[in-house]
């Protein structure tokens, strides 16, 4: 007979685990990347990933926050980034229970459409604003942001982790 795999309960979410999680992922975001297009949006991912995880304590006026914050920190018009995190943490919180009963590749795959909708967000006030049209490249990011969700479901879930005993259950 082949040993099970170990269960793990988890622990409630510190506030501290969210703040460093959304501090690094803007830092992410800050850094003087070559082209933009082709890196993933760190701080959508945390804001889906703690908005499904946690829809109690992260919603949409923390996405509306956190993007503002990118919308300054980035130079970039004010308010777009906002906007579309707010959609971003409204479906994210609206779909969270379909997407935890599947495994992480699989959330990954539910995932992919919510980034492309706050990257076609992003995209729209660009064009209404005067930017020109990037390209296909444009969903490189999002696609890549997807292939991450596993890694980073696994990261930002391990302080939260804690094995069971073998005589608790």
């Amino acid at each position: 007979m082949a040993p099970n795999k170990p269960q793990h309960i988890l622990l409630p979410a510190r506030s501290r685990t969210i703040v460093a999680s959304f501090a690094v992922a803007l830092l992410l975001m800050f850094l003087p990347w070559p082209d933009m297009r082709y890196v993933p949006d760190f701080v959508a991912l945390v804001l889906v990933f703690w908005c499904v995880h946690q829809p109690r304590m992260i919603g949409l006026g923390i996405g509306w926050v956190i993007g503002l914050v990118a919308d300054a920190g980035n130079g970039v018009l004010l308010g777009q980034h906002a906007l579309a995190y707010v959609l971003l943490a409204f479906f994210s919180i609206s779909f969270s229970r379909r997407i935890l009963w599947f495994g992480s590749w699989y959330q990954a795959l539910h995932i992919l459409p919510l980034l492309v909708l706050a990257q076609s967000v992003v995209l729209l006030v660009r064009l209404v604003n005067g930017a020109a049209l990037p390209g296909w490249q444009i969903l490189v990011g999002p696609l890549l942001g997807a292939a991450l969700w596993p890694f980073l479901s696994w990261l930002l879930l391990l302080p939260q982790r804690r094995a069971l005993e073998a005589g608790s259950l």
